[in-house]
């Protein structure tokens, strides 16, 4: 089990289970083989996705596609307690105490048919979480080869800083894109530098393509300018201003469609000029750079 580098553009599970597409074994297999196609390595999922259900509908379609292991990383998430009868919970919570953990990743390991997790985050921060009952649990889940690295998702710096004190931390995921860009003025992206956080950005195209508002025609017709100049479509104009950053964010891009799967690692050849890239940021806030 040696450490892989994540692709630059990362595949988002969380719809291709019963939450979106409700993809069947065959078409899961094919979507994985989509995204290897076009050096798409990286597989993101949560234990919560498909109310429970998407990572085992994953593991058996990556059992029966008998890609290589080797070949491919996943990430998952653990800590949110959903409404769930099988497990007598009332209402939605919260549990980072360190068997919950161990469990929690247990069963991923399990559901996604693998003997290891690339990556392990704790999807939300919770005010109950104890840095040391943290520690414990990376510790045992590195020790005993389940997980290779540690990361958190949803974190603030000062969070972070929380669990640092007991165990490192080597990624956040949070969420970034064009229309949401407060980790980068607030000091998150910073900090992720300063203390060598790989970011990574849930929902990465914003809410472009899902609000029809003032903001989002402003971005789109700038970024349809752009897209013609690079000759590119939109959504990876949109996905190269995050690639842009120096922090070297992670996009996690969350679709079902092999047609814009094909797509995506575009972005990453993309040499977004300086002044492009201040022009959508502009756009998107609607006033001049200060």
């Amino acid at each position: 089990m040696s450490k892989k580098p994540f692709s630059k553009i990362i595949a988002g599970t969380m719809t291709w289970g019963v939450w979106g597409k409700d993809c069947n074994t065959k078409q899961m297999i094919d979507l994985m083989n989509c995204c290897l196609e076009n050096e798409i390595t990286t597989f993101d999922h949560a234990d919560i996705y498909g109310d429970y259900t998407t990572e085992a509908a994953f593991g058996e379609a990556f059992s029966e596609s008998k890609i290589d292991r080797s070949q491919i990383q996943l990430v998952s998430k653990c800590g949110i307690q959903m409404l769930s009868e099988p497990r007598k919970t009332f209402v939605k919570h919260y549990d980072y105490s360190a068997s919950y953990i161990v469990w929690s990743v247990e069963q991923s390991l399990k559901n996604l048919q693998t003997d290891y997790l690339d990556l392990l985050l704790l999807h939300r921060p919770s005010p109950l979480m104890q840095a040391d009952e943290i520690a414990k649990a990376i510790e045992k889940l590195k020790s005993d080869g389940k997980i290779i690295d540690f990361g958190l998702s949803n974190f603030t710096p000062s969070q972070t800083d929380l669990i640092e004190t007991k165990t490192k931390v080597d990624y956040n995921q949070i969420k970034f894109s064009i229309t949401d860009f407060e980790a980068m003025l607030d000091g998150s992206l910073d900090y992720m530098q300063t203390h060598n956080i790989r970011p990574m950005s849930w929902s990465p195209l914003g809410t472009v393509f899902k609000k029809d508002d003032e903001k989002s025609q402003r971005i789109k017709k700038i970024a349809s300018e752009f897209a013609s100049k690079y000759e590119v479509s939109i959504d990876i104009i949109l996905l190269a201003w995050i690639l842009k950053h120096p922090a070297g964010i992670l996009p996690v891009c969350g679709t079902a469609d092999p047609v814009r799967i094909a797509n995506l690692m575009k972005a990453t050849k993309v040499e977004m000029e300086m002044q492009d890239w201040f022009a959508l940021w502009t756009k998107s806030a609607g006033v001049p750079v200060p």
